[in-house]
């Protein structure tokens, strides 16, 4: 089972895997810690990660990059606008609400949703940590943004599917970097709790976590973010600066020119990063555009001076945490920072003031979302024993459920009757199980629904379920049982809905089996009859809370089914009583997520990347049969005038030389775009010519040894053949005689094909084959070694138990290793030792007895 930690973020992606001795971030195909979050779409092909962000600049309307900001938003959040202005690709809005990307794929215009493209950059990862792990990767964990929405993680899901992924849990990013921080940490206090706050500052968002850390466990305690706050809106300052300055300076126009756009804020993320550890910077870039060089400078005050709307926005989410924590600053003991876009001085500065205190960098500010992730994996994995460590998670957002109410009058009030309860609060446990009951007399319908969309730019509704049909024995409304469930993903939905019907039975209580459907069934009565009875508009809805667990089979309105043995013991007392019985049956549930995509969309895109991915592999093993052709055209033209040259005549060498040249020829002509199957018969077609001269080389080379081997195995048969050492003593004179006619043998076999070989040049055909000699050498090893590894006879054994019965006392416990002793020189004494009995061990036996009780 695979355990893998994917962090992907909105500019470059992080695999982490686990292993026996720890958490490992392993590298691409590039040898790099961190691959580029971006899809290029090319003519052929799709070039992704690494070789995608290096044709990120000769193709830049077909790279796909930023998809972290375009998963599950409509086209019309204001957010989603205001990212489009700065992406050099096109984007439309689809007929769901969403945006399409449009790009150019195999010749055509093409589109594809942000899910689709998103699960081609975790297919991209998979592959990275399958070629890592040299194994299938399927079980994960996948690192979100604490501030995503149920839709969002819907999305990533899908992407998971599509990339052949199957995510254990959706972790919130600070929550897996809690984890990493606090697993490892060996002086935890048992009772006072550690509070930390991490504040995670990425390329495009902030987020901030204060948890607290108890020996073996955290706890989260708030959450707080900020979409559009991250190290991107620092490089987008200066872009803006030096736009508008080179504007003024050289007059050109950058925002004309995409491929220039891109340049010049790669400079400037180039700068950002410098102006960390400088308080100056220049900034070069030639032929920017219209074939100009540009020149800037700046320095770090007035860098800050420009980004002073940003960091003015920075105390907003710490002040938030802290508020939804109920902690003041003396209450949290550390402050950590991660995040590619936490090494500003500026927004040190602000924390330090705000918190009071230094922030810390114990953690790799870029890995600690993937090893965390992997972390978790490896605690939800059976493969992997990790250190007991318990992750409280909380939910940042309220939900709640709403329905219509079933009064007479409530289809005519309209709206007015929709009435709704917070099933899952903000800061509600994940996961979570909660149970509703409703009154119903036929088919309703639940709304799964934001309870707050203050911080939200989504929809405040998310589903509806339709619940029914369902029929009732009696003419009565029915009672309805509805568990609705917060999963590790953090995504809400309704789990199940069940009818439940009393019936009053008359029998003997004291005679039924108190098995365990009785149990379960009787459980119903108490809490049943506690319930109020339904109102009118069905105001009084029965939620009660169910354990946070991920299993809550058998448990139900909070309390365990099966726990019903006091009403067994009052009924035991009596001979006949109405008991009530309650039936319970599965009532059909139907699903409509809003903006998620239907499970035949799901199953299209799933095949629609294979087809992709399989067109990336034949092109790419296209690539490498035509530099194999090409590859074998250089390398054996050198070898004919260097290595070869002895054992190829001129007139081959000609030809062979000019069949490379017309190869190379065609290669940059009419074969530089071919088929794999093209090249491969250009390869063998050189490879008839040029194979039989690297033959004859390898079987020179080779020769020598394997003759020197063959002529030491010859002359080894023939001493043992002829030695007088006495452990050959046993071998027959003719047997002995026969070894050394078959060495003779090979030898003049040897001695004949050797001079034949020798008298030939060296380009002509060898005669005398290395694999001719090892097949004649094992030929002699096969005749010869059974003859001269024959065993000596055995000695027949006589046994030295005398006639007369064995004597009392200690001579006779001394026996038993006399018998062991026997029975071991039968075993090692050959065939003829089997034939002597081993000596009789009846007396033994019939002394035992006696022995024990003389004892």
């Amino acid at each position: 089972m695979s355990v893998v930690g994917f962090d992907f973020g909105n500019e470059s992606c992080i695999v982490a895997v686990a292993r026996q001795r720890g958490i490992d971030v392993v590298l691409n195909d590039e040898s790099k810690r961190e691959t580029p979050a971006v899809v290029c779409f090319g003519d052929k092909q799709r070039f992704i990660g690494t070789a995608g962000a290096s044709s990120t600049m000769m193709n830049p309307k077909n790279s796909i990059s930023q998809i972290k900001r375009l998963i599950g938003k409509q086209f019309s959040d204001p957010e989603l606008q205001r990212d489009l202005k700065s992406l050099p690709y096109t984007v439309t809005e689809g007929p769901d609400g969403f945006p399409l990307i449009h790009a150019r794929y195999l010749g055509e215009a093409r589109t594809f949703t942000p899910t689709q493209v998103l699960g081609m950059v975790l297919s991209d990862l998979k592959g990275i940590a399958e070629k890592n792990l040299n194994a299938a990767v399927v079980d994960c964990c996948i690192g979100i943004p604490v501030y995503f929405t149920d839709i969002q993680r819907r999305a990533v899901l899908d992407a998971a599917t599509i990339a052949g992924l199957h995510p254990l849990r959706l972790i919130h990013e600070t929550t897996a970097t809690a984890l990493a921080y606090g697993i490892y940490k060996t002086d935890l206090p048992e009772n006072d709790q550690l509070n930390v706050a991490f504040v995670d500052i990425g390329h495009a968002s902030m987020q901030v976590c204060i948890a607290g850390f108890k020996k073996g466990q955290l706890k989260v305690l708030a959450h707080a973010f900020d979409r559009s706050l991250g190290g991107r809106d620092f490089d987008e300052v200066l872009f803006h600066y030096f736009a508008a300055k080179f504007k003024e300076e050289y007059k050109i126009d950058v925002f004309q020119n995409a491929r220039a756009s891109l340049r010049l804020r790669a400079a400037c993320e180039k700068l950002k990063k410098v102006l960390s550890a400088n308080p100056e910077a220049p900034l070069n870039i030639e032929c920017l555009m219209d074939e100009k060089d540009v020149r800037g400078f700046i320095k770090r005050e007035d860098f800050e001076q420009l980004s002073v709307p940003i960091l003015e926005r920075v105390k907003g989410p710490l002040e938030k945490a802290l508020a939804e924590a109920g902690l003041t600053v003396e209450n949290v003991h550390m402050v950590e920072v991660v995040g590619s876009g936490s090494r500003v001085p500026a927004i040190n500065k602000i924390l330090t003031e705000f918190f009071r205190k230094e922030p810390r960098r114990t953690m790799n500010a870029s890995e600690c979302v993937a090893k965390g992730c992997a972390l978790q994996c490896a605690i939800l994995s059976p493969t992997f024993k990790v250190r007991e460590f318990q992750v409280n998670e909380s939910f940042p957002f309220s939900i709640s459920l709403s329905w219509k109410g079933s009064g007479p009058d409530a289809q005519e009030s309209g709206p007015d009757s929709q009435l709704s309860t917070v099933v899952f609060p903000k800061g509600n446990a994940i996961p979570s199980v909660k149970a509703l009951t409703f009154y119903r007399s036929g088919t309703f319908s639940v709304d799964v629904q934001y309870a707050d969309v203050t911080e939200l730019h989504a929809p405040a509704k998310i589903s509806t379920y339709t619940i029914g049909p369902f029929q009732t024995t009696k003419g009565e409304k029915a009672k309805v049982k509805v568990k609705a469930r917060l999963n590790l993903h953090g995504i809400v939905f309704i789990e199940s809905a069940t009818l439940l019907e009393e019936e009053i039975v008359e029998v003997p209580v004291s005679k039924e089996p108190a098995g365990e459907n009785a149990k379960m069934d009787t459980d119903e009565a108490p809490s049943d009859a506690a319930a109020p009875p339904p109102t009118s508009n069905d105001t009084d809805v029965n939620m009660q809370e169910a354990k946070a667990t991920a299993d809550t089979s058998g448990v139900e309105n909070g309390a365990p089914e099966a726990v019903d043995k006091p009403e067994q013991m009052d009924t035991d007392t009596k001979v006949d009583a109405p008991k009530k019985k309650v039936k319970k049956a599965n009532v059909p549930l139907s699903e409509l997520v809003y903006g998620a995509m239907a499970p035949a969309d799901v199953q299209k895109a799933v095949e629609k990347e294979f087809e992709m991915a399989l067109q990336d592999r034949v092109i790419e093993e296209t690539k490498e049969k035509k530099n194999a052709v090409e590859s074998y055209v250089y390398d054996m033209r050198n070898k004919l005038i260097d290595k070869y040259q002895e054992f190829v005549t001129d007139s081959e060498r000609e030809e062979l030389s000019a069949k490379l040249q017309e190869v190379e020829d065609w290669l940059y002509e009419d074969g530089e775009d071919e088929t794999k199957g093209v090249y491969i018969a250009k390869l063998e077609e050189l490879k008839k010519q040029g194979d039989p001269i690297e033959e004859r080389y390898k079987e020179y080379m080779e020769r020598g040894a394997v003759i020197d081997q063959f002529i030491y195995c010859i002359n080894s048969y023939r001493e043992a053949a002829m030695s007088n050492d006495p452990k050959f003593d046993h071998i027959d004179i003719s047997d002995k005689q026969k070894v050394l006619n078959q060495c003779v043998e090979a030898e003049a076999w040897l001695r004949e094909k050797k001079q034949q070989q020798d008298s030939l040049p060296k380009y002509a055909t060898p005669v005398l084959l290395s694999a001719d000699i090892r097949k004649k050498a094992e030929a002699v090893d096969r005749f010869c070694k059974p003859i001269m590894t024959k065993p000596r006879p055995a000695k027949p054994a006589t046994p030295e138990t005398p006639s007369t019965p064995p004597p009392q006392g200690g001579e006779q416990q001394q026996q038993p290793p006399q018998e062991d002793a026997n029975t071991n020189a039968n075993e090692n004494a050959g065939d003829n030792a089997s034939q002597v009995p081993p000596p009789s061990t009846e007396p033994m036996e019939t002394d035992k007895p006696e022995n024990t009780s003389s004892a």
